[in-house]
């Protein structure tokens, strides 16, 4: 642990920041899981969790989670295997 105050307080944020961006994470894969697994089943709802996927996407390339072309390469790989199902 740090003995000076502003290094303790970095410690504290990063810790903070770190679960905000696991969480976020988690949600993202949850999302991108929910939208391969209904495209697999040619489920009723694979659009609106393909469009659900896109947007936690963009939502994590804006927060800095995820670079703009590896968050593009993820859409373009969903929109996709989305194309080649129907």
């Amino acid at each position: 642990m740090p003995n000076i105050k502003s290094a303790k307080k970095r410690v504290l944020v990063n810790q903070t920041k770190a679960q905000r961006n696991k969480s976020a994470n988690s949600a993202l894969k949850t999302a991108i899981k929910k939208a391969n697994a209904a495209i697999e089943a040619n489920s009723a709802d694979k659009d609106a969790l393909v469009n659900a996927a896109v947007k936690k996407i963009d939502q994590a390339q804006a927060k800095g989670l995820l670079h703009k072309n590896n968050a593009a390469r993820k859409k373009s790989a969903l929109v996709l295997r989305l194309n080649n199902s129907k």
